[in-house]
């Protein structure tokens, strides 16, 4: 488990919160409860230049009090928002924390399914140590 004391919170909005973790990695927390789109492209949106700025490619996303996505959510995620993670914040690895809704998870399954192609590799967990160690073994970016 990872002291939350070392970790570094680098944004945070009614829809959750993002912290650098000293591992190197992001950690993107879902908040409970419905989403307004601008609070959520933001957030998600903040998570790309926080990628990029560290120069990271893995992201731990805790989607387990999340409310499932909307079509447009996920519809955005897939066409916009992940295309541009990838290639401009250099996200790779992505390990998440499968939701306690049903109806979330459905949904997640969706959105990942609209996003094969991406040179991007998901993983979903039911614990949260056993998603921090698949993101720690992947292999470290070359340079």
């Amino acid at each position: 488990m990872i002291s939350k004391s070392a970790r570094s919170l680098y944004f945070e909005n009614s829809i959750g919160r993002i912290w650098e973790e000293p591992e190197g990695f992001l950690r993107l927390e879902y908040r409970a409860g419905l989403r307004e789109p601008v609070q959520f492209r933001a957030l998600l949106t903040h998570a790309v230049q926080a990628l990029s700025r560290r120069r990271w490619e893995k992201m731990l996303v805790d989607q387990r009090e999340m409310a499932p996505l909307s079509p447009g959510e996920q519809e955005w995620m897939a066409t916009e928002w992940l295309p541009r993670a990838v290639q401009e914040g250099g996200y790779r690895y992505g390990a998440i924390l499968i939701a306690n809704n049903v109806f979330a998870r459905l949904a997640m399954n969706q959105y990942v399914m609209a996003s094969r192609g991406q040179s991007h590799a998901y993983r979903t967990f039911e614990t949260e140590e056993t998603a921090v160690a698949w993101l720690l073994a992947q292999p470290k970016p070359l340079g």
